[in-house]
């Protein structure tokens, strides 16, 4: 048993002095004029931002757009729908999620029904994904390609290299 224990207390040991190093060297290095603590890393950037549009950003900006009332209605009654259908897959979401913490309090968890219920909770997560995800096409489909052009204008900086951004030609 103290052998166990002390093979046990030399593999960390071990994993520990090559493990540091290492989880340093990927650090990126800091420049030597940044003075003060570091800055908490960016978020990746959003492989479909700049082929999508987020509904606020749509109806936000409805008047400089130039919006008809026929895409404003359309889009009004499909944020409805996709709200309401996306508040009962957060309550189902949250059930699940309460279902699966009670199956992973005990001391002894039962895998299959552990896993169960974790596909339960994917499955309502894919569903809202899905939900979101088909909104944001429906209300794509809804605009002209000069409603689009201006959106990715309000949303994404100036090139720096007068170079067209994504989508631009």
């Amino acid at each position: 048993m103290k052998r166990t224990i002390g093979i046990i207390i030399a593999i960390l040991s071990v994993s520990m002095l090559v493990g540091i190093p290492l989880l340093r060297a990927q650090q990126p290095p800091q420049p030597a004029d940044q003075l003060g603590p570091p800055r908490p890393p960016q978020p990746p950037m959003d492989p479909l931002g700049d082929v999508m549009f987020p509904p606020d950003l749509i109806m936000g900006h409805a008047r400089e757009l130039g919006l008809t009332d026929e895409q404003k209605a359309f889009m009004r009654g499909e944020i409805q729908k996709t709200t309401a259908r996306f508040l009962e897959l957060q309550w189902q979401l949250q059930d699940a999620m309460e279902s699966l913490h009670q199956t992973m309090k005990s001391n002894s968890v039962d895998e299959p029904q552990a896993l169960a219920q974790l596909d339960k909770v994917l499955d309502t997560e894919r569903q809202i994904k899905h939900l979101h995800f088909s909104l944001g096409i429906r209300l794509k489909n809804q605009l002209t390609a000069e409603q689009q052009g201006k959106l990715r204008g309000m949303r994404m900086p100036p090139s720096s290299d007068g170079q067209p951004r994504p989508g631009e030609q």
